[in-house]
């Protein structure tokens, strides 16, 4: 059988995820195993459609396909989400169609699940069976129960080769409408009262319906408005994981290109607007470049208390997927989210009034101070970085180390004395037959009581 590994690391073969990948070959030397570093041959392939040629006929001679990465930043790299884009915009798809794949991955478990649903939608978009997924945690090929699991898993991808087993899809095709968005002129521009605003976008062209939703929020804001394009300032390259910024934050990009410059201004601002248009099931691979580029500020959130909302062109309400990515995003960075807005409405006077309610949404949470509160999104992601920085990464991660012990987030359970001395003697009533009854019989009562006093004082 012959099996190709889509390499999604910037590392190349020097990668974790990649380890994983050469124990499978190892264990199942009867298989065939090429392995093509996309990634960090994503500027070859760019150049040359020689390169790129090679990649797909690979994969139309084989009979499986390993989409393999590394996590970034909820996603892939910025490099293969490229070549993901590369393969719709040279019409590859006959390469891939009714190739069987499967998807491995390595992170700490941070959004891996979004990372995978996106690779299933592209598969499918591919016209590839998918027939599932192993997340890993980086270094549970130690584990002689995760190796196990492994195994199992890459067996059942044979299976399903050797079997021809039918696979159902997941998801729809993505349908883009053909609207062409005509902005009118704002009736009355909001006044920001002082609040900065700074929008930045990755439109391509001036009369796109992104430039255009762009233009409008400008004209509908009273006040300099800073715009920042990502395809005009420079950019060196993609997030190479050498994780040297752990240590201080320092890029070794630093300030050899403009995106540390433009994270500080966003940093500066009271209120970030981020605009995109949607590239198959996530924004644009130059988006996802300077995403990815943001991680020289780690795990420390960097607009705490900035209201931030997203103008997306494009079918989002199709992408529960992307939804919940570009959410999860402004709540692990401890920001107010206060709305996405699309072009989906197909109706220009209609997307008009949502622009300048938007506008208006942003300054008046502004002035307010308003903060939603955190969801399991990101709580989640706050006590898993906490775990993570306090046990596995404070070595590498020093300068967030640092952050998490000034601010008190290292805040595991049961540290409170009173907390712990309380519990302890209820645990020890609760053997009394008699106290035991009598707590259930309450026990209602009591957890509203703290919430019935609140309410009464006020």
């Amino acid at each position: 059988m012959k099996l190709v590994i889509l390499n999604g690391s910037p590392k190349g073969m020097n990668s974790v995820t990649m380890q994983y990948v050469l124990f499978l070959k190892k264990k199942f030397p009867e298989h065939e195993v090429s392995i093509q570093n996309v990634c960090q041959d994503i500027s070859k392939l760019e150049a040359s459609d020689e390169h790129f040629r090679q990649i797909t006929d690979a994969v139309a001679v084989s009979d499986a396909v390993l989409w393999a990465f590394p996590l970034y930043y909820l996603l892939v790299h910025a490099h293969y989400k490229r070549f993901i884009e590369l393969l719709f915009e040279r019409h590859a798809e006959g390469s891939f169609r009714n190739k069987y794949a499967a998807v491995l991955s390595t992170s700490i478990h941070f959004f891996d699940h979004t990372a995978h649903e996106y690779i299933r939608g592209i598969c499918e978009d591919l016209g590839m069976r998918c027939v599932g997924g192993y997340s890993a945690e980086m270094y549970d090929l130690l584990k002689e129960k995760e190796r196990d699991r492994l195994l199992l898993f890459a067996k059942n991808l044979f299976k399903a080769v050797k079997e021809q087993a039918a696979v159902p899809r997941r998801y729809q095709p993505v349908a883009h409408a053909e609207f062409a968005y005509q902005g009118g002129k704002p009736p009355q521009a909001t006044d920001t009262q002082r609040k900065s605003v700074m929008i930045v976008t990755d439109s391509e062209r001036p009369q796109d319906n992104l430039a255009r939703m762009v233009e409008r929020l400008q004209g509908t804001f009273q006040g300099p408005v800073s715009v920042v394009n990502l395809n005009e300032i420079r950019i060196r390259g993609g997030c190479t994981g050498c994780i040297q910024c752990g240590l201080d934050n320092r890029c070794i990009y630093q300030d050899a290109d403009d995106i540390r410059e433009v994270y500080e201004r966003l940093m500066a601002a009271d209120i970030v607007l981020l605009a995109g248009t949607i590239r198959d099931r996530y924004l644009s691979s130059r988006w996802k470049l300077f995403f990815d580029r943001g991680f020289f500020h780690g795990h420390v959130p960097m607009f705490v208390g900035k209201q931030m909302g997203f103008v997306v062109s494009g079918p989002l309400m199709q992408l529960a997927n992307l939804r919940q990515i570009l959410e999860s995003y402004v709540l692990t960075q401890q920001a107010n989210l206060v709305g996405m807005v699309t072009d989906e409405c197909g109706d220009s006077a209609e997307l008009d009034r949502q622009l300048d309610n938007f506008a208006r949404q942003m300054i008046d949470s502004a002035v307010a101070g308003y903060i939603q509160p955190p969801n399991f999104l990101a709580v989640g992601s706050r006590k898993l970085f906490r775990d993570e920085i306090w046990s596995n990464l404070r070595l590498v991660f020093r300068a967030d180390h640092r952050y998490y012990r000034s601010r008190g987030l290292y805040d595991f359970p049961s540290r409170s004395l009173k907390t712990r001395l309380s519990e302890g003697i209820l645990t020890l009533l609760l053997l009394i037959p008699r106290f035991r009854k009598e707590f259930r019989k309450r026990i209602k009562d009591e957890m509203v009581r703290p919430l019935t006093k609140v309410i009464e004082d006020s």
